[in-house]
């Protein structure tokens, strides 16, 4: 996708919405990967999640970066990075990530990873832990085999206007299971998937910006990214294989759960890491960044200082 295509949504007009940040593109580990710059000190890498782009930590980006060297990565499949027609496992994924780190000649960096960002951020601690000082999950983990145990149904009265936080029904993880149906369904449409999915899964769809909302839209309408974003989800089984093959994480690993997965995490993440943190935003929806930005900068700065 040529840098200029999407025009006020292009990587080179959003900037401007990030005074101090800068835009970069790196070849590494076979893809051309966008990322944005800003700030100084220690690194920090932000992985974003589906269905949207760099752009998500704009709430947050500007906090972190008063602290930290912060680097917030469009990883494979996603924005203007490139969209191979393989490689989204998230071993792979992850190795993209520590390929870049090494591109830029850091050896050591904390994570801070948010929906399909926290699963490639979980794998590369496990996977390269001497490249990780902390790692920090927002409304995602690693893929487990707990996936495999999800209902095709929602239990009855589950399934209303506002996700249910004890009985949760993800209907889009088994539809982005499907190939080329999707493509077809949403380009050019993906405005009435964003929608509904942020009054579903968010307290407070207000919070989610219309500009926010067309930035994302003017993404996903294009065919080739609702493949490669679906193909995130089209890895999961390789994923729970990866998982089981894991040891157990040593350095300090925090998640941030909002009112749908915070008990989930508190739940999980001891099973994987031996020091853990976990604090709830029951206050927010899935788009925590959005609703809680206060609040998640409290956590993360708390966490990495």
């Amino acid at each position: 996708m040529p840098a200029d295509f999407l025009g006020e949504y292009s990587d080179e007009a959003l900037i401007s919405h990030l005074p101090g940040f800068t835009n970069h593109y790196a070849t590494v580990n076979g893809v051309r990967l966008h990322y944005v710059a800003g700030g100084s000190g220690p690194v920090l890498v932000c992985l974003p999640g589906w269905p949207q782009t760099w752009f998500s930590y704009h709430p947050i980006a500007a906090g972190l970066a008063r602290h930290y060297r912060v680097l917030i990565v469009d990883i494979r499949g996603m924005g203007s990075s490139d969209k191979p027609a393989t490689g989204y496992d998230k071993r792979t994924m992850a190795q993209d990530v520590l390929a870049l780190l090494r591109h830029l000649g850091i050896e050591k960096a904390s994570l801070l990873g948010h929906d399909i960002g926290g699963m490639v951020a979980s794998s590369l601690a496990f996977n390269h832990p001497e490249a990780v000082d902390k790692l920090i999950l927002a409304d995602g983990a690693h893929p487990s085999p707990g996936l495999l145990h999800m209902p095709l149904l929602p239990a009855p009265g589950a399934f209303g206007n506002k996700m249910d936080g004890q009985q949760p029904y993800v209907w889009w993880m088994a539809f982005n299971q499907v190939k080329g149906l999707p493509e077809q369904l949403l380009a050019g449409r993906f405005q009435y998937l964003l929608d509904y999915l942020f009054a579903y899964v968010m307290l407070d769809e207000s919070k989610m910006s219309a500009f926010d909302r067309a930035t994302y839209a003017a993404v996903y309408n294009q065919p080739e990214n609702i493949r490669a974003a679906n193909a995130w989800y089209q890895a999961l089984d390789q994923d729970i294989a990866d998982a089981n093959t894991y040891g157990r994480l040593a350095m300090p690993v925090l998640g941030i759960g909002s009112h749908v997965s915070h008990r989930y995490l508190q739940m999980s993440l001891p099973h994987v890491a031996d020091n853990v943190q976990v604090i709830g935003l029951l206050d927010s929806g899935h788009y925590m960044f959005e609703e809680k930005p206060a609040e998640v900068l409290e956590a993360v700065l708390g966490f990495l200082g």
